[in-house]
């Protein structure tokens, strides 16, 4: 069962479990995941953004090919906020920042992702600090994905030598989860015009 922030006639606002893929995946024991669950309660569910596997937190849904259009638009055009909460390896200088480099896919490691100066897709994170456990070694931290690459939070943070606890593909150490997780979504209702926020605590 996934659990629903939202629901209206337009779109629904769903907490993804960490572990589960947004949308099904290519071969046959990949076809379980959030909108497949979602179309089985409401057959009119579709996409419109995705969270990695391994993040949980809060996806936004359209329901029917309309909505999904304006909804993507807002996405599209920037216009939609979005904040995750991290917990990083090590304790991070400064209390806040943000990392500006491009991205591209790491063909032989795919779905692995790397920085290329030349041929990567612009990439911008903001972050700031919650939190630091001296006696960890970790730091907690707000972040907000300006653009929305493929693994942008998870190699940009890496990139700063503190990549996110259990993020083995970016050489952190493992554990019993990537901590990351989509707590804030802020977006314009395409029908009402409404101003909607929605927040979800982070499970770590």
């Amino acid at each position: 069962m996934i659990h629903l922030h939202y629901i209206d006639d337009a779109l629904l606002v769903a907490e993804k479990p960490a572990g589960l893929l947004s949308v099904p995946g290519r071969s046959a024991e990949n076809q379980d995941c959030v909108v497949a669950r979602l179309q089985a309660l409401y057959p009119d569910a579709l996409t419109v953004h995705r969270l990695d596997q391994v993040t949980s937190g809060l996806l936004l849904h359209a329901r029917g090919k309309d909505m999904q259009a304006a909804l993507s638009m807002q996405f599209e055009q920037r216009q939609v906020g979005k904040c995750y909460e991290a917990v990083l390896q090590g304790l991070l200088e400064g209390d806040a920042g943000e990392v500006d480099l491009p991205l591209i896919v790491d063909w032989p490691n795919r779905p692995k992702q790397m920085i290329d100066h030349e041929r990567g897709k612009p990439a911008l994170t903001r972050w700031r600090v919650l939190a630091r456990d001296a006696e960890a070694q970790r730091t907690r931290v707000a972040l907000e994905p300006i653009t929305g690459r493929s693994h942008q939070l998870r190699l940009h943070m890496a990139s700063l030598g503190h990549p996110i606890v259990g993020d083995v593909l970016y050489d952190a150490a493992p554990a019993q989860r990537v901590h990351l997780h989509a707590r804030g979504l802020r977006f314009t209702h395409p029908l009402t015009g409404e101003a909607l926020a929605f927040e979800s605590a982070a499970p770590f």
